[in-house]
């Protein structure tokens, strides 16, 4: 597993479209909204459940394992955006790549099952990359029924999301194989998933396309509320980040995530920590030390 470099740096709020937050009180002088009636009325009791059981070569993070050093990357990451989140509307987030087989899958599943760990921090993970999917092999669940199913009104929406049960977290995979992904893209139904499902989550996080090779995240970008560019150490060039960046309609990109750290420096970084964790547990703290070095493969997307 990759370590994860976040290098957020702090965007203009009247810059990135907002949404209201779901978590605002009501108190005696606030207007009550009236009941809506649709797809997103009573969304989370009609979803069925699913278990834990991703694919061990996906190498998402586990709740079981928590001083894991790439669990303490995806933490740091998430620390900064709830922080953001804090100060600006930020709620949408796009997480896409320049080219292939950068990370971007990889970092978006990830973000969200670190974020789902918090209590009550309802987190839905979008698999939005028609071309290629991914999420449903790293979660190991149906890809259909999924979005492009309810785009063209094949599904309904409690029946393609599934949630973790015992989690916070929440997966809608990419649904079946469609011919034209940016024209379904380009339906009124997508803006209003993006406008509605804030009220219900407190992050939405969308797993798209890398931007060099189709148009659909930026079209995507136009309505979240920021984009997460993820880049692989060594592989990733400066002209291609410049141009994807500068191709972007909307230009909502609030930081980088750098992917593909080597193990000598995962293990350089939390060796002394794993050492103090472990250090009243007779013949555990070896084991510690090689199960980082061991979860640092390279990632295919």
């Amino acid at each position: 597993m990759s370590r994860v470099h976040d290098a957020l740096r702090k965007a203009d709020p009247a810059g990135i479209p907002g949404l209201t937050s779901p978590a605002s009180p009501v108190g005696a002088n606030t207007p009550v909204a009236t009941v809506e009636v649709g797809p997103f009325h009573g969304l989370l009791d009609q979803i069925g459940d699913i278990v834990w059981d991703p694919a061990e070569e996906g190498h998402l993070i586990d709740a079981n394992k928590p001083h894991q050093a790439p669990t303490e990357e995806f933490r740091s990451l998430r620390t900064r955006l709830n922080h953001l989140q804090g100060i600006q509307p930020l709620h949408t987030l796009l997480v896409t790549s320049a080219s292939p087989a950068e990370g971007k899958s990889f970092s978006a599943a990830n973000l969200g099952v670190v974020q789902s760990h918090l209590h009550q921090n309802l987190t839905l993970l979008c698999d939005f990359d028609f071309r290629r999917p991914t999420l449903h092999n790293l979660f190991r669940i149906e890809r259909s029924p999924g979005l492009t199913d309810y785009l063209q009104g094949k599904a309904s929406l409690p029946e393609i999301i599934k949630h973790v049960a015992g989690s916070n977290l929440y997966i809608a995979p990419a649904g079946s194989a469609v011919i034209n992904p940016l024209e379904l893209l380009n339906l009124n139904e997508v803006r209003v998933l993006m406008d509605k499902l804030p009220s219900i989550f407190n992050w939405v996080i969308l797993d798209t396309p890398p931007l060099l090779f189709a148009a659909d995240a930026n079209l995507l970008a136009t309505m979240t509320d920021a984009t997460l560019l993820v880049v692989r150490l060594g592989q990733t060039t400066i002209d291609a980040v410049t141009r994807a960046i500068q191709g972007m309609s909307h230009n909502n990109v609030i930081g980088v995530v750098a992917n593909g750290a080597s193990r000598a420096e995962l293990y350089s970084k939390y060796t002394y920590y794993q050492s103090y964790y472990y250090s009243d547990k007779e013949g555990d703290e070896q084991g510690a030390v090689e199960g980082v070095a061991e979860t640092a493969p390279a990632d295919p997307d």
